[in-house]
C-alpha cells in the first residue's frame, strides 16, 4: 500500500520545539515506514523522514515571517492532490482546506480532526463528510453533526520520555501561553501551594502574556523557559511534583498530559473536554473543577504512584498502538493489507 501523508506546514514535521500536529504526523509516519509500509510524507521541505519527502513549502510559515499561511497551505495541498493517482490512500493531517480537493480524486481520504478549530468551520466538515472518512482523537471531541469512521487517540514514543520515579517537589505548566490553557490558574496554585512553578511554552496571546503571566516571573518561585523541545521537554516533564493543566476549554487531547503521565508524573487537570479519556481520578492524577480544588489537589499528589502513571501510558497511549488503529481503518478503506509486518496486530 502506497500512502501519502499530508502534515501541516506551520513548522517542520517533526517540530523543532513546538508544534502537536506536526509531531503526530511525524510519529505516525515514521511508525508506518518501520513497519515496511511505503510512505510518502508531504511536508516543508525542511522535515526529517525515513520515508519519502515531497512539498512546494521550504520552511514552516509559522517560522518564516515572509510566508503567507494560507497560500503556503494551498500550494502545499495542491501539489499532494496534482499527484493522488500515485497513491492507494491520502492521510490529511492539515485540517480543513485538503478537503477541498477531495471531489477530484479517486483515492480513499482519511482525515485526522485535531479539533475544530473554529465552529465556523463545521459547515466546511459536514460538506465534505460522504467523502472523507474523519477520525476523532478523543470520544470528547467528537462534534454530533459529524460522521467519523474511528476514535483514535494519539500514541507518543515512549522511548524518548524516560520513566523518573522520583521527580522533584516543584510544579509544572506546559502548553501554549494563552486563557485557554490555564496559565494565570496554574501560577495561582504554584502560589498558594509555596511550590516552584516552571512554565514553558510558545506565547501565542502576547497580551495575556504581558497582562496575566509575566508579573509573577520572578526567574526563581516562577520560572518561564520558553519552548521548550527535544529531550530538555522529556527532563522539564519529568523532574516535577505534576503538571497542572487547569484548561479553560474542551482540550480535544492534550499530549502534554501523557508525555508527563510517562515520565511517571502525574496531572492536575479540569475536568473538562478530553481529560477524564487521559487521567484516572485518583490514580494517575486529579480531575478538578476550580482552582481551590487544585490547590486542594496538590496536597494529595503523595497518594498518585507514579509507577501506575508511566504504566497507563505504556497500555493506551503508544505510538506503536496508534498505528495499529490506523492501519486497521486503512486496510478497511482499501480492502488491502497495509504491510506483511502489522499482520494479526491487536489494535
Amino acid at each position: 500500500m502506497r500512502i501519502a501523508m499530508l502534515a501541516p506546514v506551520s513548522w517542520r514535521t517533526p517540530p523543532r520545539h513546538y508544534g502537536p500536529w506536526e509531531q503526530i504526523t511525524s510519529l505516525l509516519t515514521e511508525e508506518l515506514v518501520a513497519r515496511g509500509v511505503d510512505v510518502t510524507l508531504f511536508a516543508t521541505r525542511d522535515s526529517v523522514t525515513d520515508g519519502q519527502l515531497a512539498g512546494p513549502i521550504a520552511h514552516g510559515y509559522s517560522e518564516d515571517g515572509a510566508l503567507d499561511a494560507r497560500s503556503a497551505e494551498l500550494m502545499h495541498a495542491a501539489h499532494l492532490f496534482e499527484r493522488a493517482d500515485e497513491f492507494d490512500l491520502i492521510h490529511n493531517q492539515a485540517d480543513y482546506l485538503p478537503l477541498g480537493f477531495s471531489g477530484m480524486v479517486d483515492v480513499p481520504i482519511v482525515c485526522t480532526l485535531h479539533g475544530l478549530s473554529s465552529p465556523t468551520l463545521l459547515p466546511v466538515y459536514r460538506h465534505y463528510q460522504h467523502r472523507v472518512h474523519y477520525v476523532a482523537i478523543s470520544a470528547s471531541d467528537r462534534h454530533p453533526g459529524l460522521t467519523y469512521a474511528a476514535t483514535i487517540h494519539h500514541g507518543i514514543a515512549l522511548g524518548e520520555f524516560p520513566f523518573d520515579a522520583r521527580g522533584g517537589d516543584g510544579l509544572v505548566f506546559f502548553g501554549r501561553i494563552h486563557h485557554d490553557k490555564g496559565a494565570r490558574e496554574a501560577i495561582a496554585v504554584a502560589k498558594a501551594s509555596s511550590r516552584r512553578l516552571e512554565i514553558a511554552g510558545i506565547v501565542q496571546d502576547q497580551d495575556y502574556f504581558e497582562r496575566e503571566v509575566r508579573g509573577d516571573i520572578d526567574g526563581s518561585a516562577i520560572r518561564f523557559m520558553g519552548a521548550v523541545g527535544g529531550p530538555e521537554r522529556a527532563r522539564t516533564l519529568g523532574r516535577a511534583r505534576a503538571l497542572l493543566h487547569l484548561i479553560n476549554f474542551d482540550e480535544p487531547f492534550g499530549l502534554s498530559v501523557v508525555e508527563a503521565l510517562a515520565c511517571g508524573t502525574p496531572v492536575i487537570a479540569r475536568r473538562r473536554g478530553s481529560m477524564p479519556e487521559l487521567i484516572e481520578d485518583g490514580v494517575t492524577g486529579f480531575l478538578v473543577d476550580s482552582t481551590e480544588e487544585a490547590i486542594e489537589a496538590v496536597g494529595r499528589l503523595g497518594q498518585i504512584d507514579r509507577r501506575a502513571c508511566r504504566a497507563a501510558v505504556e497500555d493506551r497511549f503508544t505510538v506503536a498502538r496508534m498505528a495499529d488503529r490506523y492501519l486497521e481503518l486503512y486496510r478497511s478503506l482499501t480492502g488491502r493489507r497495509a504491510s506483511a509486518p502489522a499482520e494479526g496486530m491487536a489494535a
